[in-house]
């Protein structure tokens, strides 16, 4: 996700300018909600994992094949590309006059749709559908998981096979925590320091 962000923000810094065009708005868009759906998704696959590999030790090697593996990456990578493709193309079909600032230090869907002189209307409603399905649901499916992890843990007897459990998910459970903790940070943020003009380009 950085990479959509960070390249034009340093162009920013070289220039001293905050200007972007609309084909570089909506392409920063269309890699930004892509990539963080990949990542979401991949989160939620390596949930799974670990839920497996706790849960179901025995029948491991035999659920998480590298078929299930390689089909898991790819569904996270097409349904990714394809609804960041779809709300990308939604975008691009609006009209925008009178104030082009955007209240935000990228381009990001809500804050462009709110310039739009046109109707929005079926675009707010893709953003609530897409955000149901490539947000919600992943992280129904962490939860889930994680649910699960927790119980089975909490039936291990010893100490030291708790320790170990809880260990294997530590990193993945630090990562999650780093990308909705970022991502809530982000979009609170703007909404509380959105009349500020130092986060607009």
């Amino acid at each position: 996700v950085i990479t959509t962000t960070v390249p034009k923000m340093l162009v920013n810094i070289l220039t001293q300018s905050k200007a972007i065009s609309y084909a570089a708005c909506v392409a920063q868009m269309y890699f930004f909600m892509a990539l963080t759906c990949v990542d979401n998704f991949l989160l939620t696959a390596m949930a799974y994992d670990r839920f497996v590999a706790i849960c179901q030790p025995l029948h491991y090697a035999t659920i998480m094949s590298p078929r299930l593996c390689v089909l898991l990456m790819m569904l996270s990578w097409i349904i990714s590309l394809v609804g960041a493709l779809i709300q990308s193309l939604m975008v691009m079909r609006l009209s925008f006059c009178g104030d082009h600032e955007i209240q935000h230090f990228f381009c990001d869907f809500p804050q462009v749709l709110k310039l739009s002189c046109s109707d929005t209307f079926n675009n707010y409603m893709l953003l609530y559908i897409m955000a149901a399905i490539l947000g919600i649901v992943p992280l129904t499916g962490i939860v889930f998981s994680y649910s699960q992890i927790c119980s089975t843990i909490l039936k291990v007897p010893s100490a030291k096979g708790k320790y170990k459990a809880f260990s294997t998910c530590g990193s993945h459970l630090s990562v999650i925590s780093l990308f909705y903790g970022t991502g809530m940070g982000v979009y609170f943020s703007s909404s509380i320091t959105h009349s500020s003009w130092k986060s607009t380009v």
